[in-house]
């Protein structure tokens, strides 16, 4: 077997591959590493045939579309899946044969309802199962801590005790363990009674994992994600410093039509001399009507910088072609001391 663990952050990754076939698997990819993977693969003479995420991740975004969209790979969910785009879903007990390797799906739910591990040779990839030192949360959508008890002990906790654990996430630098030490030293699993396990599970008190609705709607529906869709507006709309801009008002001509797309209540506060409001979700059906010429010159403006850039974006396909966007937002030109208009323009 070629073995190779990538981690990104706390999120822990594996390319798992044949050296008789060149056959190759990804579990649990992480969004921004595409490259990684590939280049991994690349170096080994491997190509991939399946990704498979363990489980509907709400901690990260997942790179399996990504992955299968540059290698042709096959998407591998549990049959419990609700992701659209899945090419194949496995049932418990079944085999994915990756040239002479075979990985065995074991449905473990609890973490979620769609969790299962991949069992392969010497070692159980266990998601966020099992991991070391401790269990998958259940208080999030789809879990349930009487299925986590189950699939831990009476399903993993119950393969051969030299068995490697390599689970999806680990925020302490630990690579792997393995059943026995699990067993031994893992505290929540020192809670043997079904009962006490599960009023454990119940009463953790943990904190949302960050970005959690949006790691579900892109990963349970292939949605693009917030920093996806400002990447591709960012690349298709040019940018006006702000010093320039600012210079240019001093002089009195702006060069462009000023459109301050916040809420209302933001424009009002405070806004760059000048500016147009047109608010951000108001922009498609009333943008004829305060800007009929498509051939002006439109600065966006918002606060951060972010929704100008979207609005800019928007504008150009609306077929407003010189769009532009201000590099910052009202924020930034408020800090750096230049003035601004309050009130109604």
């Amino acid at each position: 077997m070629i073995f190779e663990q990538i981690t990104t952050g706390g999120c822990l990754s594996y390319l798992l591959g044949c050296s008789e076939s060149n056959a190759a698997v990804i579990i649990d990819p992480e969004a921004t590493r595409t490259d990684r993977y590939l280049g991994l693969a690349a170096r080994d003479g491997l190509r991939i045939h399946y990704v498979i995420d363990t489980h509907t991740h709400a901690d990260h975004f997942s790179g399996a579309r990504a992955v299968a969209a540059a290698t042709g790979a096959l998407i591998v969910m549990n049959k419990l899946s609700p992701f659209p785009f899945a090419d194949l879903r496995l049932d418990d007990g079944e085999i994915l044969k990756v040239g002479d390797l075979k990985l065995q799906a074991l449905l473990t739910p609890g973490h979620t309802r769609d969790s299962m591990s991949i069992y392969a040779e010497d070692r159980v990839f266990t998601g966020d199962t099992l991991l070391i030192g401790g269990t998958g949360r259940s208080d999030l959508p789809t879990g349930n801590p009487d299925q986590l008890y189950d699939s831990l002990f009476n399903r993993l906790l119950k393969l051969p005790p030299e068995t490697l654990v390599y689970p999806a996430h680990d925020y302490k630098g630990r690579s792997h363990s393995d059943i026995a030490t699990e067993i031994a030293t893992n505290p929540r699993l020192q809670k043997i009674d079904r009962a006490e396990f599960i009023a454990m599970m119940e009463h953790l008190d943990l904190a949302a994992p960050t970005h959690l609705t949006e790691a579900l709607r892109t990963n349970l529906s292939g949605a693009k994600t917030v920093a996806g869709l400002l990447a591709e507006a960012a690349a298709k709309v040019p940018f006006v410093a702000m010093a320039d801009l600012a210079a240019a008002l001093e002089r009195g001509d702006a060069g462009y039509t000023l459109l301050d797309v916040r809420e209302k209540e933001s424009y009002l506060s405070g806004h760059i001399s000048g500016a147009i409001h047109l608010p951000r979700g108001q922009l498609e059906l009333r943008v004829n009507e305060l800007l009929p010429d498509p051939t002006a010159r439109i600065l966006t403006i918002c606060e951060f910088g972010r929704v100008s850039t979207l609005a800019a974006a928007t504008l150009r396909d609306l077929g407003f072609t010189r769009a532009v966007a201000l590099d910052g937002g009202t924020k930034a030109w408020r800090e750096a001391g230049l003035p601004l208009a309050s009130g109604a323009t």
